[in-house]
């Protein structure tokens, strides 16, 4: 059986007051006003925040602008311009006397500024300020050089253009080899000690016989020329330019700078007729005799005849001969 009802009236009754519900309704308002004052202080928050990052990103970039400013004050050059600069983008430098110079892509190597230039033109200037003792520590200097480059390093080196304008002086005179343009590596276990060229390397006037007679080219082509400079160090004469003329003006010898210092030495005051006149009388005598001895041995015809670098180091550190 279903029974069926129907609400006809309801009837409620509340324990609340006026007063209640007055108060209920200030909580209310109260809550509403701190929820819209939460509000607008969170508002002002984030514009202040964005206010500071908006001054912080205009200030650096400020300074890009700043940067791009000093780097757009250059001259700006078209395509056109750079083409007709570059000649057409060529990767030609130049051309001298050995050929065509091209861009390449290998490293330069950058050592110490050369206060005193090279060693040529110190020897050839008025104003020449080398005296024995400076020319005698570069004689030496040179020859430690070469014998660290013949028998120490890793591979053995020829220098093959041994001469003063590639011996370059610091502050202090000491010498520095500046040029490798020519030079040559050599395997150190290479029994034969023989090096194999396809043309003549060096400089007229300091280049060993055997690159004219196609003779096995070893370290004693660097020996003849190392020999070469330390004449040229010692007379001030250049051995390319052997003509020397008399007081009178006539012409007193015409060969080479070897040939005149060995004539010379045969004199009794063959000191004074081969020393630079700008060295003057100052110099040790000793020292003198020996450095011109090791010279004239450097430069013998007969490579097995001279001395190897570690033994012409030997001979000017103890200021004796070395005998074999």
């Amino acid at each position: 059986m279903i029974y069926k009802a129907t609400i006809v009236e309801w009837e409620a009754f509340t324990n609340f007051s006026r007063n209640n519900l007055l108060e209920t309704s200030k909580r209310q308002e109260l809550l509403k006003t701190r929820v819209y004052e939460f509000g607008g202080l969170e508002f002002v928050f984030f514009i202040v925040v964005g206010v500071c990052l908006n001054k912080t990103k205009k200030k650096s970039s400020g300074n890009q602008n700043s940067y791009h400013h000093a780097i757009l004050g250059f001259r700006r050059y078209s395509y056109y311009e750079l083409k007709v600069a570059t000649n057409n983008f060529s990767n030609e430098i130049g051309r001298g006397g050995g050929g065509v110079v091209y861009r390449g892509k290998h490293r330069i190597l950058v050592y110490e500024y050369m206060e005193n230039g090279s060693l040529a033109e110190n020897l050839s200037s008025k104003t020449n300020t080398l005296d024995w003792s400076k020319r005698y520590d570069i004689a030496l200097g040179i020859s430690r050089v070469l014998a660290y480059l013949h028998e120490e390093c890793l591979e053995w080196i020829l220098d093959c253009d041994i001469k003063p304008q590639n011996i370059l002086l610091d502050s202090n005179f000491q010498p520095k080899l500046a040029y490798f343009g020519l030079s040559k590596l050599k395997n150190r276990n290479d029994l034969n000690n023989n090096s194999k060229f396809s043309m003549i390397r060096g400089t007229r006037g300091y280049m060993a016989p055997e690159w004219i007679f196609h003779l096995p080219i070893t370290s004693k082509v660097d020996v003849y020329s190392y020999g070469i400079v330390v004449l040229e160090m010692i007379t001030g004469k250049n051995p390319t330019l052997m003509n020397i003329e008399g007081e009178d003006g006539e012409m007193t010898y015409n060969g080479s700078l070897i040939s005149w210092v060995r004539e010379k030495k045969r004199s009794q005051c063959w000191v004074e007729e081969i020393l630079d006149p700008a060295i003057g009388t100052s110099c040790d005598l000793s020292k003198m005799d020996i450095l011109v001895r090791v010279a004239l041995e450097c430069v013998e015809e007969d490579m097995d005849i001279r001395p190897n670098m570690s033994q012409v180091v030997e001979m000017l550190q103890n200021n004796e001969r070395v005998v074999e």
